[in-house]
């Protein structure tokens, strides 16, 4: 089976920071899904884990979350999806990613792809839309399509993947106003492209941004980037008891100043349920199949502005380039082998 991985974490650009591969064809587990890989995403997690973490000594670690292709065969106990099923999903962070020509993934972590989007445009969605969707609902506590609920949102880096779907979500499935930041002409045309009613620029303190708009507090904060940096602009901004949600990996975060306004702090990571197996791993699975129909619907759409081409190693390291050049807005989609 064809494959693309690393040995060493290297910088992009060395010779060996992504090579091909040869492995076995895997052989599914009783809950998963063999998935003849379409087409894959590129995250900043994927560059994260390329340039620090070291596989186990003699092995190869294959990378990539996203996917969506067609199942090729299922374990024993699936019952969700058959062989020929067209599915799309993020994978789990302690198996092998999706780089690869087959891959093996939990039934209860897929959804059905939308029918009306190609393989490559749905690979763009999933680990983002999981992300933006847990973070708005289970973690900011959110009321799913409470048109009347009031208040406002602010994004921080509202033009990057998880940014661009969180603000469809946002502003179609909630009442909520909107603010996304960014700073160059193009990803503040593609912040009012994903739905927001405002974007102010994060280069800006929040609170003269927000007040020129008209704005003087928010109820909500999705830290989507550079969270520390941010903080003293946020405690400025949070209304008192609202809710900051954070996804990125401060180093440390000293949140004794939100004390003062009783701001509760959520994490959201989308890989807890697979890597605990959580009781409710399963409302990933009806969480893609939710937004497949929001697709299906025409209320939401893809989030992919780059196509790489096809899966090789030239190409792929070109996506990675890219996504680690902080340059890029809405999501990288290579296509299969």
């Amino acid at each position: 089976m064809k494959a693309i991985g690393y040995r060493i974490p290297r910088p992009i650009a060395a010779e060996d920071s992504l090579v091909d591969l040869d492995l076995p064809t895997p052989l599914p587990g009783a809950l998963d899904l063999r998935v003849a890989v379409k087409a894959v995403s590129v995250n900043p997690a994927d560059v994260k884990s390329r340039a620090s973490a070291v596989p186990p000594k003699g092995e190869a670690r294959v990378l990539g979350f996203d996917a969506a292709g067609v199942v090729d065969s299922v374990g024993s106990g699936v019952t969700l999806f058959q062989p020929g099923d067209e599915v799309f999903y993020a994978g789990a962070i302690d198996r092998p990613g999706t780089n690869c020509e087959l891959h093996l993934v939990d039934e209860r972590i897929a959804g059905r792809k939308p029918t009306t989007l190609s393989f490559s445009q749905a690979a763009a969605l999933p680990l983002t839309s999981i992300t933006a969707w847990e973070l708005l609902f289970d973690r900011l506590g959110v009321p799913y399509g409470t048109k009347t609920q009031g208040g406002t949102l602010l994004i921080i880096n509202g033009a990057g993947g998880v940014g661009s779907i969180l603000t469809q979500i946002a502003r179609r499935l909630t009442g909520l106003t909107i603010v996304a930041t960014a700073s160059r002409p193009e990803t503040i045309a593609w912040c009012h492209e994903m739905g927001a009613h405002h974007v102010i620029d994060h280069h800006q303190p929040f609170n003269q941004a927000l007040k020129s708009i008209g704005i003087d507090q928010v109820e909500y904060v999705a830290g989507l980037t550079a969270t520390s940096q941010h903080l003293s602009s946020i405690a400025a901004v949070i209304a008192p008891q609202g809710r900051l949600a954070l996804i990125d990996d401060p180093k440390s975060l000293d949140i004794v100043s939100l004390k003062r306004k009783s701001v509760s702090i959520h994490w959201e990571l989308m890989f807890t349920r697979s890597l605990y197996h959580t009781p409710d791993m399963i409302a990933q699975h009806r969480l893609l199949n939710e937004v497949a129909d929001l697709v299906d619907a025409s209320i939401l759409r893809t989030t992919l502005t780059e196509d790489a081409g096809r899966m090789s190693v030239a190409n792929l390291k070109r996506a990675h380039a890219l996504v680690e050049s902080g340059r890029s807005f809405g999501k990288v989609v290579l296509s299969g082998f």
